[in-house]
């Protein structure tokens, strides 16, 4: 009889204690699988259509699955991402060592995961003839050593240049700074910092004698499936490694010429993870990096893909 009570008791513990665990929730709260809940995260302002059309499709590939994504700069990205205010954020840049470390310290691992290759654009109003320049005269403007553009092209009409990015704390700027000026403040006398990226084409749509800084995905033309024009109410400029630029060693930001290296101003676009649950944030990342579809969505917005599998064809363009 004791023998049986025991089993009994043991029994209802057993019960007791599957149900207990089955009810616990996480310490913070979160109860999202890999392709279940809901979650919030971070991007980058400047690759809100390309994530928005990634939330879309995910959402109806996993129904169980709600996205939420918040655009801001990449400064406010990182710094809600290492407060554990997010788990996922979408940047152009990995952790740097101390970030890495002081989250290793307080037991997490943070990953970077690229997912893409994104050409910097450079734009001018549609009434400006310029439409070529050099890394070296991109440096003077940013610098602040030439601040007109009859400086650059003698037979210039425009005065002074206005230099527009969409945001002071955005990627753009930091990936001036750091890969153009080698770390030194941007001092261009007549620069203008804008709060999205959309604001920077009409900047430069308003005015004749700007210059806009902005992620290529901006520019592709929706109507044009080959991905090789851009927006009709700017003009994208040729960039050049060599100095002084011309027509032949100029190149623009198509995805062709970001994938053979022409293209000199490229940079990668990451999913920076801090999810100790391995939860939805790594779905959604995962989804993007690896899986075809997410990695087409890329493709079609004017982007080269991380795992690009390009093939090139030749084609005859016949003029009438």
């Amino acid at each position: 009889m004791k023998k049986c009570l025991f089993n009994i008791t043991v029994g209802l513990s057993l019960v007791l204690c599957l149900s207990v665990a089955c009810n616990r929730k996480p310490k913070n709260g979160r109860t999202d699988t890999y392709s279940s809940g809901t979650i919030k995260f971070v991007s980058d302002e400047s690759f809100s259509p390309i994530i928005e059309e990634e939330v879309e499709v995910f959402q109806s590939i996993y129904p169980n699955a709600k996205l939420i994504p918040q655009y801001t700069n990449e400064l406010d990205a990182v710094n809600m991402l290492m407060k554990e205010q997010t788990y996922l954020a979408i940047t152009t840049r990995r952790f740097t060592k101390r970030e890495e470390q002081n989250l290793k310290d307080r037991r997490f691992l943070p990953v970077a995961v690229p997912l893409a290759y994104d050409g910097l654009a450079l734009i001018v109003n549609k009434e400006n003839p310029d439409t070529i320049i050099s890394l070296q005269d991109l440096k003077l403007i940013l610098s602040g050593k030439v601040s007109k553009w009859d400086k650059l092209y003698p037979e210039s009409k425009l005065g002074d240049i206005e230099v527009a990015f969409d945001n002071k704390q955005s990627s753009t700027v930091h990936f001036c700074v750091d890969s153009l000026l080698d770390g030194k403040p941007i001092n261009s006398p007549n620069i203008y910092a804008v709060k999205k990226s959309a604001e920077v084409i009409d900047f430069v749509e308003k005015h004749p004698n700007s210059i806009g800084i902005i992620g290529s995905n901006w520019l592709n033309d929706k109507r044009d499936t080959t991905n090789v024009t851009f927006k009709k109410n700017i003009t994208v400029m040729a960039v050049s490694r060599i100095h002084p630029a011309t027509v032949a060693s100029s190149w623009k930001p198509y995805q062709f010429y970001i994938y053979n290296g022409n293209y000199p101003l490229v940079r990668t676009i990451y999913a920076l993870l801090n999810d100790p649950i391995n939860g939805l944030p790594w779905g959604f990342t995962n989804f993007i990096a690896a899986d075809h579809r997410g990695q087409l969505i890329i493709h079609k917005a004017g982007l080269l893909p991380y795992r690009a599998n390009m093939e090139v064809r030749q084609v005859n363009v016949v003029t009438e």
